[in-house]
């Protein structure tokens, strides 16, 4: 029987409820525990698995949710003090930045009070909490109706933390996707400076010194600099591609990749696979982009003698001494894609 494999599905829970095929990522929930770092800031390429890992610690965090189902007979669920004290025990927000764009600054603001809005509907409950105080009942509504003033607006998301944290007793896990997508596109569309002045103000108060906060994790493609939109947060640490914290948990890696051919039976295209995708390291580990690897996988499930890749060519037309080596400068790897 073909394997379902979760092309274009990075809803963790979803996907588990359905029975897609899944790489087993979960022990980076115990890794990241196990730092003390407060701000966690992560950048990995694109379609490397980032929105899907967020998913994922959304859905063991989420205080809302029972998660048990989603992750029996994962690495995680071996780990029983860890997941009785931290599955579903923490108020949790997952918000994703990547709808706040636009051709203009006024219609990326008001993607940010959407944003905002969406939250309350999704936690109506805070509107009618007896352990918020009024003026964040009231706040509650403005940013529910898209009526918050600028400042409110700047400072939401710890706005956001402070309800939450107060209706459950407990602090906040935020975890924010594709932070860098609204100043990415602002510096494209001529109007970056009005969205770095938003964006520093949404993360410097939720981030800095937040009584409400447990921790909080933040992913994206780049790594714009800390002095930017990072100012005074303590207790702070950038995870890049060269860092070798969580190397193995974003992308797949070789034993990753010969687990999926053994699972579909086509090992017999381990070299194959290599050739086209194995072309990134991460701090110390050889790492393949999932979204290739999954559609070529698909694809041979469709047929074995088809080929995706990428680059659109042929492999079986490349010659034997094209894969050579290249020595890297000093520890003598081939040497790997900038990204």
């Amino acid at each position: 029987m073909a394997i379902r494999f979760p092309l274009g599905n990075d809803n963790f829970p979803e996907l588990r409820q359905l029975g897609n095929y899944y790489i087993d990522k979960t022990n980076f929930i115990k890794e990241l525990l196990n730092e003390s770092f407060k701000v966690n800031l992560i950048t990995r390429p694109r379609r490397f698995g980032k929105t899907l890992t967020m998913s994922m610690l959304e859905d063991f965090f989420d205080i809302s949710r029972d998660s048990r189902n989603d992750f029996a007979g994962l690495a995680i669920s071996e780990e029983k003090e860890l997941c009785e004290s931290w599955m579903n025990q923490w108020p949790t927000i997952f918000v994703s930045l990547k709808e706040i764009q636009g051709n203009t600054f006024s219609i990326a603001y008001e993607k940010i009070k959407h944003l905002l809005s969406d939250f309350c509907v999704a936690h109506d409950f805070l509107g009618e909490s007896e352990n918020i105080s009024a003026f964040d009942r009231a706040l509650y509504y403005r940013f529910m109706e898209k009526q918050g003033s600028e400042g409110e607006v700047q400072d939401g998301f710890f706005y956001l933390t402070r309800m939450l944290c107060n209706h459950y007793k407990k602090p906040v896990i935020l975890l924010i996707d594709e932070y860098d997508v609204p100043l990415a596109k602002a510096s494209e569309r001529g109007y970056y400076p009005e969205m770095l002045d938003i964006i520093r103000s949404l993360f410097s108060k939720s981030l800095k010194t937040n009584p409400y906060l447990k921790f909080a994790v933040i992913t994206g493609c780049l790594k714009i600099a800390k002095e930017s939109i990072f100012t005074g947060t303590n207790n702070f640490v950038s995870d890049t591609i060269s860092s070798n914290r969580f190397e193995e948990y974003i992308g797949f890696t070789d034993y990753d990749v010969q687990k999926i051919l053994k699972d579909t039976g086509f090992e017999n295209h381990a070299e194959e696979m290599k050739y086209w995708y194995d072309g990134y390291r991460f701090g110390s580990v050889d790492v393949y982009c999932p979204w290739d690897v999954l559609n070529h996988a698909a694809a041979l499930q469709v047929n074995e003698n088809s080929s995706y890749h990428s680059e659109r060519r042929n492999p079986t037309s490349v010659p034997d001494n094209s894969k050579k080596l290249v020595r890297g400068p000093g520890k003598g790897d081939r040497q790997k894609r900038a990204v």
